[in-house]
């Protein structure tokens, strides 16, 4: 049991590394797009999806697919993240107390 605790946290470990790396590489190309254009917002457009439809894109619509596309993979590395997270800790919470048993 313990043997197969400690390869789930591993693999939860890895799908997170590799996540990582794979959203990186999607968004760092959405977002070169949008310096190279210009297309400027910050944080709590990110979250606020009726301030962004409020304030930026009508500011830029040429970039609009752009835009939600950054903003769509953002939201879904930190929630694939806090998920992955939260599963590494309940494994390791429950890896800690089978070894003290």
């Amino acid at each position: 049991m313990y043997i197969l605790l400690i390869s789930i946290v591993i693999g939860i470990f890895l799908a997170m590394l590799f996540l990582n790396v794979y959203f990186r590489m999607k968004v760092f190309k959405v977002y070169g797009r949008l310096v190279r254009a210009e297309v400027e917002f910050d944080a709590s457009h990110l979250f606020n999806t009726e301030k962004m439809a409020t304030e930026i894109l009508p500011k830029y619509p040429a970039h609009q697919a752009d835009i939600l596309t950054f903003v769509r993979h953002i939201r879904y590395s930190i929630r694939m993240a806090s998920i992955l997270t939260g599963l590494i800790t309940l494994f390791g919470g429950i890896l800690m107390w089978y070894r003290h048993e």
